[in-house]
């Protein structure tokens, strides 16, 4: 214990105590370094957060060595903030570099800007999803189908860019898929990742589109590989999911049948005729305690609560 003590104290006391301070102020240099060093910590995150920090902080050392050289005169001084300096900048042309590498088409970035950095998504992250598509952005002309009822295999996911394409069953017009919405959300939700499957509706390009396909099992290679990437599709293919739902719910009833959409097998209406109302036996103006009661006609079931 004796020796701990010697030792902090002679940590503390052993060096002399400022008896005079200065009267004159350090040179501008010296606080142009230290207004650097202020401003660069404020730097956010990211790429261009990084940017932000080491061009300051690189400044801000450069600075402290410049002023270490001319006033101080104090060789320690001047390499440790010299080898700082240059330390920032190797990082900052590292970063560059990064920024650069990770560059894409404007499709790609007005993509990135519109659906994926909302939701904070880097860039690092974002080229991994654009790679397992090979960053080709694929075009679909007018009246030309991207699949066919009963025949064309689910295969792919795919995000629609820009145009509009019109789902439809047996002829007849369920709804539309606009830019930002995927175009097999439920064909994809409905299957398993060993399962396979044929589109049950057709869906035909109303005008020039294009739109960007991710193959099923590079897919779920990368959803294996990166489960934060797994979880960031199944939110937005649950989100598409509803807003087809919604999409859904003024065609709902046509006449006195029910219309429901057969890409979603979950999710149906029962249909059962109308009954004529029975009425109340003459002595009795209220149900007997224990009698069931009668289901009304065209009771909405839905089997899977995911769907609602």
């Amino acid at each position: 214990m004796g020796e701990n003590a010697s030792f902090w104290e002679s940590l503390i006391y052993a060096h002399p105590t400022c008896t005079t301070w200065k009267q004159e102020a350090e040179g501008s240099i010296y606080h142009l370094a230290s207004i650097l060093f202020v401003v660069g910590f404020m730097g956010g995150s990211g790429f261009f957060g990084l940017l932000y920090v080491f061009s300051l902080l690189g400044l801000g050392f450069l600075c402290s060595s410049v002023w270490a050289w001319l006033d101080v005169c104090a060789a320690d001084i001047f390499s440790w903030n010299f080898v700082l300096f240059a330390i920032c900048f190797v990082q900052f042309i590292y970063v560059t570099y990064q920024v650069r590498s990770v560059a894409f088409d404007r499709e790609f970035q007005e993509l990135y800007s519109a659906l994926f950095q909302p939701l904070g998504i880097s860039l690092t992250v974002y080229r991994k999803i654009v790679l397992c598509c090979d960053a080709e952005v694929i075009t679909l002309e007018k009246e030309h189908c991207y699949a066919m009822q009963g025949k064309t295999p689910i295969d792919k996911l795919s995000l629609l860019v820009s145009g509009r394409i019109r789902v439809t069953v047996d002829g007849e017009f369920l709804h539309y898929i606009f830019p930002l919405q995927f175009l097999d959300s439920p064909e994809w939700d409905s299957l398993r990742p060993t399962e396979e499957g044929i589109f049950q509706v057709t869906l035909t390009a109303e005008t020039d589109c294009r739109y960007v396909a991710w193959r099923r099992k590079k897919l779920y290679l990368l959803f294996a590989k990166h489960r934060f990437i797994s979880r960031l599709f199944s939110i937005l293919i649950g989100s598409d999911i509803a807003e087809k739902l919604y999409a859904l719910n003024d065609r709902v009833h046509v006449g006195q049948g029910f219309r429901y959409d057969i890409r979603l097998p979950n999710f149906y209406h029962v249909a059962l005729p109308e009954t004529p109302p029975v009425p109340p036996p003459r002595h009795s103006h209220r149900l007997q305690r224990g009698s069931p009661r009668r289901k009304p006609a065209g009771v909405t079931n839905c089997t899977s609560p995911r769907y609602l």
